[in-house]
């Protein structure tokens, strides 16, 4: 039985995950025993060339929530800041922000979106930069536990993108909204400012329906550039045809592929630490997956697919009960 599985081509990995010679190009070498030519580069020897015009307002969202937005948007935001790029990463999830705790910045946050607009401080102040790479920013719209104002929604968000635009420092390259879950107000003020999204979803039924009903309202506010990032990904379950593939997910939702994520504990760890995935030593399969989402995300690149043969199932018969 056959069924579809994930693969990339030209997938690109920076030189500094690696200890070999960044100047010199790799090519894979065929195995003689995979049914399967591999034809892809690995191209070391270059940086990302950045596509369209800056800055690039991505709102990283789903619908449904609990399939890795937040994390998204921390290690694609941090994987964007290795590259070269400057970032900042916006937390427009009101009174239950989480991208401070998965960065280790929450001990910095000390002005807000709110209070900018209340008057009580300036734009910069509350912009926090990080300590390990200075051309990443975070900014909050709120404090945890705390409400908006009646008069905050998609407009504030706006004013807030147009004043990151014109500041004295100079246009950050990427603005990265990390939209709340579900489709009510907070969702509609996260997409206004965005130009493009990245769609999180996860291979289950229940995600997918929440993801289908999110692209429509996407495209209703004028949003075209959509992709898709999978995560959470098991290729054993797909082998034995209790998940769906990745392919499978494509074809449901009709969106390009940035990016797959495979399931790793190590997730769960660098998040209870507030240490980003793609900054582990060495590298798991995880972090590489973030990195190469945000390289394709600089250069307005996907994924493709081929079809690779499923581990057959045994089959039980009357007499296997008796061993």
């Amino acid at each position: 039985m056959l069924s579809l599985q994930l693969a990339t081509v030209i997938n690109p990995t920076p030189s500094f995950l690696t200890n070999t010679n960044p100047f010199k190009p790799k090519t894979l070498k065929p195995n003689p025993s995979s049914p399967f030519t591999v034809r892809s580069v690995l191209q070391y020897n270059r940086k990302p060339q950045l596509s369209g015009d800056t800055p690039r307002v991505v709102v990283i969202t789903s619908g449904k929530g609990g399939v890795g937005k937040t994390t998204t948007t921390a290690n694609v935001g941090l994987s964007l800041a290795r590259l070269g790029f400057s970032v900042v990463a916006i937390d427009a999830d009101v009174g239950l922000r989480n991208l401070d705790l998965l960065l280790g910045l929450e001990n910095r946050v000390n002005y807000t979106v709110v209070e900018v607009l209340n008057g009580d401080c300036r734009l910069d102040q509350a912009l926090v930069r990080d300590k390990r790479w200075s051309n990443f920013e975070l900014l909050c719209i709120s404090k945890p536990r705390s409400k908006l104002p009646m008069g905050f929604g998609g407009k504030a968000l706006v004013w807030v993108v147009d004043a990151l635009k014109a500041r004295q420092e100079g246009c950050p390259d990427f603005i990265l909204i990390d939209c709340p879950a579900g489709i009510d107000a907070g969702f509609i003020t996260a997409i206004t400012p965005a130009n493009e999204a990245v769609l999180v979803t996860t291979p289950d039924i229940t995600s997918l329906r929440d993801a289908d009903r999110v692209i429509g309202l996407l495209e209703c506010d004028g949003i075209r550039d959509i992709k898709m990032m999978v995560n959470r990904v098991r290729t054993d379950m797909i082998k034995g045809e209790d998940m769906m593939s990745v392919l499978d997910v494509q074809e449901m939702l009709g969106l390009a592929l940035l990016g797959m994520i495979p399931e790793d504990t190590e997730v769960i760890r660098s998040t209870n630490r507030g240490y980003p995935l793609v900054l582990n030593r060495p590298p798991t399969l995880a972090g590489l997956a973030f990195e190469q989402a945000a390289w394709r995300l600089v250069e307005q690149d996907s994924m493709k697919a081929v079809m690779v043969e499923e581990e057959p199932k045994k089959k039980r018969g009357f007499f296997s009960f008796f061993g």
